[in-house]
């Protein structure tokens, strides 16, 4: 089991404890930041949510350029100084004590964290060979809720205690365990920059769209991103579901984020072997697709039934998502690389990241609308959407993958 759950020595272990560090600040600061922002600052729940929304959609445009900015600078100085500025960024919330000011770190952390991520993607493809990305991208995906479940537990004995001085300790827990993932990132390999050449072997000027031209690939973000909707299921659509429309006791809700978290650690890293091309991961996209319909359904089924029936229907749907959510992820990594030209990997892992924000701030409102509003029958549109996505995916794919460019030489380690 130790093997499955902790990747090879060397960068790949790296890697993987730059993740450990921050995702257990960030778990902690997850489960505490929403009455923080309201106990403590002292700010309306409508305006953190506004506040929230206008820094990530921020956040979400400024990934692009920060990802190209990895690619022509380097991506581990730059993934060394963005988690500095999350650090930092994160270290400002203790002092805010207004709405504009709360926008304005917001803004800063969502921007910091979008460029970080695209960043250590850009960094993972040029430390890691393209056929063990996906499997190590399955061992970050575990560490990350390894740390989560970790900072969750911290963040749970801050919310018990409910004073001032433990809020504040957690985001002085958060901002700490960014700059640690800076330390840690710094002991990384250098990797070289890169830069894209004419044919007289003159270096041309980056292209201010980039990626946005690249319409098959933009395609495939937007795809994804139907597919990430169902991000806030456990944290929103399935505890409003139970509590509105089942008779299930309220700690089922606790229940299956335990479930999703553990089957993640143990079967993720498992789950992406069979991805190894562009061809299993539209193939795992797809299967994922009817995982989650079943999940749906299944879903549907507890409402209306005896407590313990739902319970067991939950459960069941409980599984089926986190197949779904594995499949789902293990096949998106491998398409989001290997369909990005080799010069350009911050760049487009920077758009196709923004996926993930777009989910994050339209999810809650598509989930709550479907589900909560619509019932059965919405939880069957949200999966039938979802089989729709995940096959459209596979000629988007063999579209996208007639249409790359011609790489140049692969990124090398600076000496």
């Amino acid at each position: 089991m130790t093997s499955r759950l902790v990747p090879p020595a060397g960068p790949q272990r790296v890697l993987a404890l730059a993740q450990l560090t921050n995702s257990i600040g960030d778990g902690a600061y997850y489960v505490t930041s929403a009455l923080y922002f309201t106990h403590v600052v002292g700010l309306a729940p409508a305006r953190v949510g506004l506040g929230l929304t206008v820094a990530w959609a921020i956040g979400s445009l400024a990934g692009v350029p920060l990802g190209r900015l990895a690619d022509r600078r380097g991506p581990r100085g730059t993934a060394v100084l963005l988690a500095l500025g999350t650090g930092a960024a994160v270290g400002s919330f203790l002092v805010v004590r207004g709405f504009v000011p709360f926008v304005l770190a917001a803004c800063a952390y969502a921007t910091a964290q979008s460029g970080l991520a695209a960043a250590r993607q850009a960094l993972l493809a040029g430390l890691v060979t393209a056929g063990e990305r996906t499997g190590l991208l399955a061992h970050l995906q575990a560490t990350l809720n390894a740390g989560l479940a970790v900072g969750a537990g911290l963040g749970g004995l801050a919310l018990q205690a409910g004073t001032r001085g433990a809020y504040l300790g957690v985001f002085a827990l958060d901002a700490v365990s960014f700059l640690v993932c800076a330390g840690v990132l710094s002991r990384l390999p250098g990797v070289a920059p890169v830069s894209v050449r004419r044919p007289d072997n003159s270096v041309a000027r980056p292209d201010r769209l980039g990626v946005l031209r690249d319409r098959p690939y933009a395609v495939l973000a937007l795809l994804n991103t139907v597919l990430l909707l169902r991000m806030p299921l456990l944290s929103l659509g399935l505890p409003l579901w139970i509590a509105e429309r089942t008779t299930a006791p309220t700690w089922v809700v606790s229940a299956l984020f335990v479930l999703n978290t553990g089957a993640v650690m143990l079967f993720q890293v498992h789950t992406a072997r069979g991805v190894t091309g562009v061809a299993s991961a539209a193939r795992a996209v797809r299967r994922s697709g009817w995982a989650m319909l079943g999940a749906c359904a299944v879903f549907a089924l507890s409402s209306g039934a005896s407590p313990w029936v739902a319970v067991g229907a939950l459960v069941a749907g409980a599984v089926l998502q986190v197949v779904a959510e594995m499949g789902q992820s293990a096949g998106s990594w491998q398409l989001s690389f290997d369909l990005a030209p080799a010069d350009r990997v911050g760049e487009y892992q920077g758009f196709f990241g923004t996926g993930v924000t777009v989910a994050r701030t339209l999810g809650p409102l598509v989930l709550t609308s479907l589900l909560v509003g619509w019932g059965t029958p919405g939880w069957l549109l949200l999966g039938g959407v979802t089989v729709v996505a995940s096959y459209a995916m596979g000629p988007a794919t063999r579209r996208a993958a007639g249409r790359m460019v011609t790489e140049v030489s692969p990124p090398v380690l600076a000496r």
